[in-house]
């Protein structure tokens, strides 16, 4: 697969001239979202001091139809940059690669991990398939909501999860189901309440304790099968785990079932909309694309998942 310094020689060299144009156009944009977000401001302001008793309505109002002409506005913006940066840039990785700017993982797929509770509401954009060294690999930016109801019966969503979702064979069937979650137990109460924490989480399976003290550190394991879990997570597989939490800087699930390996990482933003207010030609803006993209495919060189090391049976 190819690095990140050829991908982003890529970014520059062969994007350079859709760059140029679009970054007229984001100029463009940045000022004309400028203007209306003042001119949309006044005017709300104006009915807030007609209506002095519909605050709420009002401010409510005010980021329900601000948000529709923000995205309005970015639309055709977001089209151009998403099929002239981003496709060719996973293209530029495999050119077998398939992407969707408006598809995502299925909500099947998400549950299937068992990595977080059932999500009443699912959705998510730049969705990414196709197969790396013989190892099919999907993934894209999911955005998983519950919804809750208050004393007075009001609606809200809470997010179960946000960030990147990737779906990967593991070439082995597994028999039993393995998740390994961020251990915040143990980092905020220390070893020994930390573990007796985490081994009453009735949410999860029986608790597995890893052999390897600094995967121990930043990592807790719950499986349906002790032995399947160890098997797994052998002590070069927990290493290259920690190589990647430490690479991708964000929160990491990781889950064992079937015959997938399923990866959430944990992001506040959507990871290749494209920049307003900063350059597109921004070494930073730039890098922050070409990383993301190579951190979800490199998953298959990453944990050595094209290495025929378990037979599915």
């Amino acid at each position: 697969m190819k690095s990140v310094s050829s991908l982003s020689d890529f970014y520059y060299k062969n994007l350079f001239p859709t760059l140029q144009k679009l970054e007229q156009e984001r100029e463009h944009l940045k000022h004309r979202i400028i203007i209306v977000g003042i001119i949309f401001t006044t005017l709300l302001l104006l009915v807030g001091f007609t209506l002095k008793n519909y605050y709420e309505f009002i401010l409510v109002a005010y980021i329900v139809i601000g948000t529709i002409i923000y995205k309005f506005l970015l639309h055709d913006y977001t089209y151009e940059f998403k099929t002239g940066v981003i496709k060719p840039l996973v293209q530029a990785i495999d050119k077998t690669l398939l992407y969707s700017m408006d598809s995502h993982i299925g909500e099947y797929l998400f549950e299937h991990s068992k990595l977080f509770s059932t999500p009443d509401k699912i959705s998510g954009n730049d969705y990414v398939k196709g197969s790396i060294d013989g190892v099919n690999i999907e993934f894209s930016d999911l955005h998983a909501q519950k919804r809750e109801k208050n004393s007075k019966r009001q609606e809200s969503w809470s997010t179960i999860f946000k960030g990147l979702f990737i779906v990967a064979d593991f070439n082995k069937h597994f028999y039993a189901q393995t998740v390994v979650l961020p251990d915040s137990a143990q980092n905020i109460f220390g070893d020994i309440i930390g573990h007796w924490m985490q081994s009453i989480n009735t949410a999860r399976e029986e608790l597995v304790k890893m052999d390897d003290p600094e995967f121990e550190k930043e990592f807790v394991v719950y499986s349906t099968n002790q032995v399947e879990a160890r098997y797994i997570l052998s002590n070069s597989l927990m290493k290259k785990l920690l190589t990647f939490k430490e690479k991708s800087k964000q929160q990491v699930h990781i889950s064992f079932v079937g015959t997938h390996i399923y990866m959430a990482i944990s992001y506040n933003k959507d990871l290749f909309e494209p920049s307003i207010f900063h350059s597109l030609l921004d070494y930073k803006i730039a890098m922050e694309y070409v990383k993301t993209l190579h951190l979800a495919i490199g998953v298959v060189e990453e944990l050595k998942l094209n290495q025929k090391l378990w037979s599915k049976t």
